[in-house]
C-alpha cells in the first residue's frame, strides 16, 4: 500500500514537471505563446482540485521518504539508491522560494504572474534566484527521471521504449531550459514595467515580508522533518542494540544486527557483498538466499516475496534477503554472488564447505579448438572465444541457470541453486539447445574465417553435490563439488568419444519429464562405480527433439 501511494504521488508530481517544463519550452517560440500554454499546461494545478492533487501528492510523497528514511536499518545503500533519496531531499529547499514567491506575490499584490514578470525577476532582478531554479529543475528531473528507472526496468516493454525514454530525459529539460534563455534575453530588450502607485508599493512590501515569514517556515519545516526523522531513527536503532541477533553467512562472517532486520541489511551493515538490483523492494530475486541453519525458527513470507519466490520455483529453504527478517539466529548463502563477494576481509575465516544439494550440473566444450587456434591471430582467437562464451552465458542465464567457471574453451553451469530439481533438469535441457542453436548461427555468420562449423560437446548429469563458498581470496566463490559434476564432466568427455553434440544421463531425461527416445541409449562406465550409467547421445547436426524444443520454447517465453 505504501509503496503504491508513493508511486502515485510521485507519478502525479512528474506529470505537472513535464508540464511545466513543456509551458517553459513554448518561450522557444515567444513569450505570447509560453502565456497562452499556461491556460492549458500551468494553470490548471493552480485551480482549487489540481492545487489539492499536486501539494496533497508532494506531502504524501515526502512523508513516504521520510518513513522510508526512517524505517531503514543501515544507510548503506547503493550509489544509485542514495542519489535518488538525496536529490528528493534537497527538492523542497530549491523550489520552496520559487513556489511560495509567486503564490504569494500573486494572491497579495493582485498583480498578473505571467512570463514577463517571472523571467524578469529570475533572470534581470535576481539572477541567483535564477540560477537556484535551473538546478532545481535538473535535480527534480534527475530524481524522477530514477524513480521511472527503478519502476519501469522490470517490464518487458522497457529494454526496447528505453532509448526513446532516454531521448525524452535529456530533450524535455534542454528544451526547457532553452526556452528560459530565450525568454530572458527577450524580456531584456522589453521596455521596464511601470512603477506600482502608493497602494501598489505597500501591497508589494507586505507580499515580500509574508514570502521571507513563509519561506523560512518552510526551510525550518523541511530541515526540521529530517533531523526529527534522522535523530527517531537513530534512538529506534539505540534501543534495538539491546536486541541482537547472529546473521551467519557460509563465507565465515558473522554480522549482529537488531532483531527485525533484513538479510540484506545485514550484509550491507557487515560489508558483505550482496546483489539487490531491484533496490530491496522484493520486485527482483537477485538477493535470493539459502537459509542452511535456522530454517523452523524463520517468520512465514509476506505476499510480495511469496509471489516472487513462486515464479522462480523456489524450495522452502530459499528466501529474498531484502524481505526476511529473521528473529532468530540464521545461516545463510547468498546464491547469486556479487562481484565483490569474492574479496573477503583477511579476517573472514575459511570457507565452510556449504551444504549437499540436490542439482543438475552441465559441462560445455569446443571441439578441435586447439586446431582452430592455430595459426590465429591471438585477437582473433580472443574474439572467436568471447563470442562463445557470450553464447553460453546467455544461454545458463536465460535458462534459470548459474555460470560457474570458464576452463579454457570449456565452461561449466549449475543449475537447480533456487529450483527444483525437475526444473533445473529442464533449465539445463534448454540452456543446450540454446547452446546448439546459437553456435549454428555463429557459423554461418563466420562461415568465410572458418575451415569447419563450430562443434561443441555437452554433459548433462543431476545429483546431490556440495553446494557453498570456496576458494580463497580473489578466487572466492559459489560453486558445487562431488560425484555429481565429476560425471556430468565425464558424459562431456564422452561426447567427444561419440562425436555426439549431446551427452544427457537417464536420470536428468526422467527428472525432466521430457520425451527423449528419438536418441541413441548407451552405457557409460564411471570410475568409482561398480554399475554403468545409461545415457541418452544426441548426434552432431541432428534435429533436436520436440522435448528440447519445448523446454527451449517454454523457457524464451519466460
Amino acid at each position: 500500500m505504501f509503496r503504491t501511494a508513493r508511486l502515485v504521488s510521485g507519478l502525479v508530481m512528474m506529470t505537472f514537471v513535464v508540464m511545466h517544463v513543456a509551458n517553459l519550452a513554448l518561450n522557444l517560440v515567444s513569450i505570447e505563446t509560453a502565456d497562452a500554454g499556461l491556460k492549458w499546461l500551468t494553470w490548471p494545478w493552480r485551480s482549487l482540485p489540481g492545487t489539492v492533487l499536486l501539494y496533497g501528492a508532494a506531502a504524501v510523497h515526502v512523508a513516504l521518504v521520510l518513513r522510508a528514511l526512517y524505517r531503514r536499518r543501515t544507510l548503506k545503500m547503493p550509489a544509485k539508491e542514495a542519489a535518488q533519496i538525496l536529490l528528493g531531499l534537497f527538492i523542497p529547499l530549491l523550489i520552496a522560494e520559487h513556489v511560495i514567491g509567486t503564490r504569494v506575490y500573486g494572491a497579495m499584490t493582485g498583480f498578473e504572474i505571467d512570463y514577463e514578470f517571472v523571467v524578469r525577476a529570475l533572470w534581470i532582478d535576481q539572477p541567483s534566484v535564477g540560477f537556484k531554479q535551473v538546478v532545481a529543475l535538473l535535480v527534480i528531473w534527475a530524481h524522477g527521471c530514477l524513480g521511472l528507472h527503478f519502476w519501469l526496468r522490470y517490464r518487458d516493454s522497457y529494454p526496447a521504449a528505453a532509448p526513446w525514454l532516454l531521448i525524452g530525459a535529456v530533450l524535455v529539460p534542454v528544451l526547457g531550459l532553452l526556452g528560459f534563455a530565450d525568454a530572458g534575453k527577450a524580456v531584456q530588450e522589453l521596455p521596464l514595467p511601470a512603477a506600482p502607485d502608493e497602494a501598489a508599493q505597500e501591497r508589494v512590501w507586505a507580499a515580500l515580508a509574508a514570502k521571507d515569514m513563509f519561506l523560512t517556515l518552510a526551510y525550518a519545516t523541511a530541515l526540521g522533518a529530517v533531523a526529527a526523522t534522522l535523530a527517531l531513527r537513530g534512538l529506534r536503532q539505540a534501543l534495538a542494540r539491546r536486541s541482537q541477533i547472529e546473521v551467519r553467512y557460509e563465507s565465515g562472517q558473522v554480522v549482529r544486527v537488531p532483531k527485525g532486520s533484513s538479510v540484506l541489511e545485514a550484509s550491507r551493515i557487515g560489508g558483505i557483498p550482496h546483489y539487490a538490483v531491484c533496490g530491496g523492494k522484493g520486485r527482483c530475486s537477485t538477493c535470493r538466499i539459502r537459509v542452511t541453519a535456522g530454517v523452523d525458527a524463520l517468520p512465514p513470507p509476506n505476499p510480495l516475496e511469496r509471489a516472487t519466490l513462486s515464479r522462480i520455483h523456489a524450495d522452502p529453504s530459499v528466501r529474498l534477503a531484502c524481505q526476511l527478517r529473521p528473529t532468530a539466529p540464521v545461516t545463510v548463502l547468498p546464491l547469486l554472488a556479487a562481484d565483490r563477494e569474492r574479496a573477503l576481509p583477511v579476517d573472514a575465516g575459511r570457507a565452510r564447505p556449504g551444504r549437499e544439494q540436490e542439482i543438475a550440473v552441465l559441462f560445455c566444450d569446443i571441439r578441435g579448438f586447439t586446431a582452430l587456434a592455430d595459426h590465429r591471430l591471438p585477437y582473433d582467437v580472443v574474439f572467436l572465444l568471447n563470442r562463445y562464451f557470450a553464447i553460453v552465458g546467455k544461454a545458463v542465464e536465460q535458462s534459470g541457470g548459474r555460470l560457474d567457471k570458464f576452463i579454457g574453451d570449456g565452461a561449466m553451469a549449475l543449475f537447480g541453486l533456487d529450483s527444483s530439481t525437475a526444473e533445473a533438469c529442464r533449465q539445463a535441457l534448454a540452456a543446450s539447445a540454446f547452446i546448439l542453436a546459437e553456435l549454428d548461427r555463429l557459423s554461418q555468420e563466420l562461415t568465410a574465417e572458418l575451415p569447419s562449423p563450430l562443434k561443441v560437446a555437452i554433459g548433462i548429469h543431476a545429483g546431490p553435490a556440495i553446494v557453498g563458498a570456496m576458494g580463497y581470496g580473489g578466487t572466492m566463490h559459489v560453486t558445487a563439488i562431488g560425484d555429481t559434476v565429476n560425471v556430468a564432466s565425464r558424459l562431456e568427455a564422452a561426447a567427444k568419444e561419440f562425436n555426439a553434440a549431446i551427452v544427457v544421463s537417464d536420470t536428468v531425461v526422467a527428472l525432466s519429464g521430457l520425451d527423449l527416445g528419438d536418441y541413441e541409449v548407451r552405457e557409460i562406465a564411471i570410475r568409482g562405480s561398480a554399475r554403468p550409467l545409461n545415457v541418452r547421445v544426441v548426434p552432431q547436426g541432428a534435429e533436436l527433439a520436440a522435448g528440447f524444443a519445448q523446454t527451449r520454447a517454454a523457457q524464451s517465453a519466460a
